[in-house]
């Protein structure tokens, strides 16, 4: 049975977090394919393909997590961890929002000129409205694209007959509706990454469909368990990692 994989990058890393702690390190150089294959348990199975879907950082934003991130993902392909990285985009925009209480309340009242029904700080992006509120611009960020992603990979996958079973690791509740239509033509083994509990939408019945579907969580223990060498040929582990 040939299982395809197919991975949301960032609904992971969110769920790794969650589960051993942003500050730690031992879960961030994980080896995809070790953490899936314990899970691929369908009789005579084998991985066939792994797609992982994210978004590059951008190097604006953070010029050393876009130089780890990339580190990473070069020793996933490096190591055969994946077969397949699927970048999306992260989105940019400015957004007004309104300031936080504490702030508002003391400093910002302060450096706010009136100018007619409202009023305007002169060299921040603030602003207090007629009924009061004060308004900060701020700049919002958005990974865009790896639920789409993962989604085509899965069903292009399915339905051309190039997988006999899917696993798809996410707990995007935007993936309902692909993974339906998976399940009725393949078995479909669905892993939540996040510490949370699965999405409803995300639920399903094990014999709907194809059958033999599955639903699974994971814990601290199959991060940590699930490391790439270090390193992995000229690709380091980076600092804390």
């Amino acid at each position: 049975m040939r299982v395809g994989v197919y991975v949301d990058g960032y609904n992971l890393y969110y769920g790794g977090r969650a589960h051993c702690g942003r500050g730690t390190s031992g879960w961030r150089w994980l080896d995809v394919r070790a953490l899936v294959l314990p899970f691929a348990g369908w009789s005579n199975s084998s991985i066939e393909r792994i797609v992982y879907c994210t978004a590059r950082v951008s190097p604006v934003d953070s010029p050393s997590a876009a130089v780890d991130q990339s580190a990473y993902l070069d020793a996933l392909l490096a190591a055969g961890s994946v077969d397949l990285i699927e970048e999306g985009r992260y989105d940019s925009w400015a957004k007004e929002a309104p300031l936080s209480s504490s702030i508002a309340g003391s400093r910002a009242p302060s450096l706010l000129a009136s100018t007619g029904l409202e009023t305007w700080d002169s060299a921040l992006p603030l602003r207090r409205t007629p009924t009061g509120e004060i308004l900060a611009t701020v700049r919002k960020r958005e990974e865009k694209g790896s639920d789409v992603n993962v989604a085509t990979h899965l069903l292009r996958d399915v339905y051309s007959n190039d997988v006999d079973a899917a696993i798809v690791v996410s707990n995007d509740s935007d993936l309902a509706l692909p993974l339906r239509f998976a399940r009725s033509v393949v078995p479909v083994g669905t892993i939540n990454p996040q510490k949370n509990y699965l999405a409803g939408a995300l639920k399903g019945s094990s014999t709907e469909g194809a059958g033999r579907h599955w639903w699974k969580q994971l814990s601290p223990a199959d991060f940590l368990r699930s490391q790439l060498t270090d390193p992995v040929g000229k690709y380091r582990r980076p600092s804390g990692w």
